[in-house]
């Protein structure tokens, strides 16, 4: 199924509006450069200041870019479970390969809650894959491996999960509950390596937009056993993965794809852009990885 390198694909906006050319640049860069799939609509996408039929619209379009190249696994979380429903529904419909659930954010639900979120979501798309996005820095909830493993156990298309967390203790319970064939991707750039040696078989990382050659061989040493070769790479990426967190995510992102002439340096609102003093470290970053040489 599912494996390795996994871009999650910014939103690239011009005057407001989703800038659909530079999407399919996105997408094709992504491919051409090694990505072993592809997602938009997750926390990079900017998705919770998009309507319904733009992030629609966004699928869409990385479908009809990727032609079946590689997997395309959208986000289709949102805060109201029949929403929710309605972009899970349209991803299986549209031919994605997959749907990528966020943890239901600022409410702060119960386990239970949790569980039977999930569950609705599962019973809407019978043989459909889920991975469920826990991302407790901003959802302000975990789900946990205990729930997880009860949702596998109940709804057979649960078929992983992407982690975007510090905690690796979490990732060692997870394998232990749900299964050591779980299919746990990482959601931080820098833990990928320590996250795949753990069992992970994956990344999906905001860095492989501007490394995707590097970040894809990484994950293909990790999963060959080569943690020797994947090593040098991690600390080669290292610096690009920091990068990405040295403001709100996706601002240094689309910064330095600005500079590289891939889209416009533009976000919705109340996201906006950094201090002249980061500006400044991303280009000195962007240089010694030699990415505006693309421009």
């Amino acid at each position: 199924m599912f494996r390795g390198s996994i871009p999650p694909l910014p939103t690239p906006f011009r005057q407001g509006r989703v800038d659909e050319e530079a999407l399919r640049r996105l997408v094709e860069r992504a491919i051409r450069g090694g990505s072993h799939g592809i997602s938009v609509g997750g926390t990079t996408g900017e998705p919770g200041t998009q309507t319904l039929e733009e992030r629609k619209r966004v699928l869409e379009i990385a479908l009809d870019q990727a032609a079946g190249r590689v997997p395309v696994i959208p986000g289709t979380g949102a805060l109201r479970l029949e929403e929710t429903l309605e972009l899970t529904r349209f991803a299986k419909e549209a031919g994605a390969q997959g749907a990528m659930v966020i943890v239901p954010y600022y409410l702060k639900p119960n386990q239970e809650g949790l569980y039977r979120y999930f569950a609705e979501v599962a019973k809407a798309v019978p043989d459909f894959p889920i991975l469920l996005y826990n991302i407790p820095g901003r959802a302000g909830v975990e789900i946990a491996p205990k729930t997880v493993a009860r949702l596998r156990r109940d709804f057979p298309q649960v078929v992983g999960l992407k982690h975007s967390s510090k905690d690796l203790e979490y990732l060692s319970q997870l394998f232990q509950e749900a299964g050591r064939d779980f299919l746990v991707f990482c959601g931080l750039e820098s833990l990928t390596l320590p996250m795949m040696s753990l069992g992970a078989v994956g990344t999906i990382a905001a860095t492989a937009n501007w490394l995707p050659g590097e970040v894809a061989r990484l994950t293909e040493l990790a999963l060959a056993g080569d943690y020797a070769g994947a090593r040098e790479l991690h600390y080669h990426l290292l610096e690009a993965n920091e990068a990405i967190f040295w403001d709100t995510n996706p601002i240094p992102l689309k910064t330095v794809l600005s500079w590289m002439g891939l889209l416009q340096k533009e976000w919705r609102l109340p996201l906006g852009p950094t201090t002249p003093e980061v500006e400044e470290r991303l280009r000195a970053m962007a240089r010694r990885y030699r990415l505006l040489e693309e421009a």
